[in-house]
């Protein structure tokens, strides 16, 4: 959770902040709750989305199209700032949360088709050639130099095979979400949107 951030900004409104992360119920620093929105003037400006352990690629998108994007397009930015942290990666020895760098590629796009100036920073992730790859892609997306047909990796190394060794293209292979973290993950990504929708939403007339 980028709680620092959040602290900057918290009694402004002049800056939206929103945040992706494993919940603090689970990781460091122990915060980014639903619940935290801001304050005085900065009420409805900042907007945390607390992830469960064994967050996967479908779940973690259907939370940023349903509330991140929405919000986005509601506070209507001049500029995105956008922290590229890859600690969300599967086979990150900090989280526990089973992202592949495809979901990273698919907030990236959607962002870029929002027509805003960018500025992309890096953030945590700490499994040196995961974050790597995750963040050389991130950059060929942001430049308009990827794309999927001229990725020839075959799903080889990345999150998959945990092994710098692959044969071209930077994405990973699809990881398919075991039955168990379906029934966990999904209808904790499905009540968390819904409170933010009603704590966040009728602020910015949704």
């Amino acid at each position: 959770h980028c709680d620092g951030v959040q602290d900057a900004f918290y009694g402004r409104s002049d800056v939206m902040t929103i945040s992706m992360h494993e919940s603090g119920k689970t990781l460091y620093p122990g915060t980014g709750f639903e619940s935290e929105i801001g304050v005085g003037a900065g009420e409805g400006y900042c907007a945390n989305i607390p992830l469960p352990a064994g967050t996967y690629d479908d779940a973690f998108m259907k939370a940023f199209r349903g509330v991140a994007i929405p919000l986005i397009k509601a506070y209507d930015p001049d500029v995105i700032v956008m922290e590229l942290g890859m600690d969300c990666l599967s086979g990150d020895p900090l989280t526990h949360l089973d992202l592949t760098n495809n979901a990273y590629m698919e907030v990236v796009e959607r962002v870029l088709r929002l027509g805003r100036p960018i500025l992309a920073v890096g953030g945590g992730g700490y499994h040196i050639a995961n974050t790597a790859r995750g963040w050389a892609l991130a950059w060929s997306v942001l430049c308009g130099e990827e794309s999927v047909e001229d990725d020839l990796s075959m799903g080889l190394g990345g999150v998959m095979m945990e092994t710098t060794d692959w044969r071209g293209g930077l994405r990973d292979r699809t990881l398919i979400p075991t039955p168990e973290a379906r029934i966990s993950v999904s209808p904790a990504i499905d009540a968390t949107t819904e409170k933010l929708k009603r704590l966040l939403f009728p602020l910015h007339g949704l």
